[in-house]
């Protein structure tokens, strides 16, 4: 299955390109790191930590904001994942780049790399960004059992989103689009989520304001 992910992965060339001046603050990067069994292989995901302004408690990949330290966007997702799992950047060989995408509650663009490392993996969670380091099978998103559904309401109405449950672990969003759209690309798996329209978002901003 990893030869197929990471041969598949062709139509998606490594890139290591730089945001323009004016979107630094608007840029990321993450790293979607794929390791293990090449019959059976997973990728790394974690859990933010609670207290931070941004997403806490949530699923994500490793990865930030692009600081000024970074040559390139490839640059930024490898010193984040360094920082936030201790993946040291050599131990990664990047294979692709994945379109960029803006997660649906949040004005910034952000550009997945994939990666693949041999495993053993020997990562070391920092405490002030995250809470949990785990591995998720890539078998489990070709199940279409797996997918649930679940809203997010306030005053003005609801947002339906996807997920998939993975032990204590909820992972949607942003993370669960890029993974499902890869396995798609890659793996032809055929996963069909609903995700709510980008109108009805702004629409109950709008409401919101």
């Amino acid at each position: 299955m990893l030869e197929n992910i990471i041969n598949e992965l062709k139509k998606f060339p490594l890139t290591r390109v730089s945001p323009k001046p004016l979107d630094h603050s608007l840029t990321a990067a993450v790293l979607v790191v794929l390791h293990g069994d090449i019959a059976d292989p997973q990728v790394v995901l974690t859990q933010r930590a609670n207290h931070l302004k941004n997403h806490a408690g949530e699923v994500a990949f490793p990865g930030g904001m692009w600081d000024a330290v970074d040559n390139n966007l490839l640059d930024t997702a490898l010193r984040e994942a360094h920082e936030e799992v201790g993946l040291a950047p050599q131990l990664v060989t990047p294979v692709a780049t994945l379109p960029v995408a803006s997660p649906k509650r949040r004005n910034l663009m952000v550009t997945p790399y994939v990666g693949v490392v041999e495993s053993p993996l020997q990562l070391v969670a920092d405490p002030n960004e995250i809470a949990a380091i785990f591995d998720l099978p890539i078998r489990l998103l070709l199940d279409v059992s797996q997918y649930q559904y679940f809203d997010i309401k306030n005053e003005h109405g609801a947002l339906r989103f996807p997920f998939l449950a993975y032990n204590d672990f909820k992972i949607w969003g942003f993370t669960l689009k890029v993974l499902v759209d890869m396995v798609n690309n890659t793996l032809d798996a055929g996963v069909d989520l609903e995700y709510p329209s980008d109108m009805r978002i702004d629409e109950l901003r709008q409401r919101g304001q």
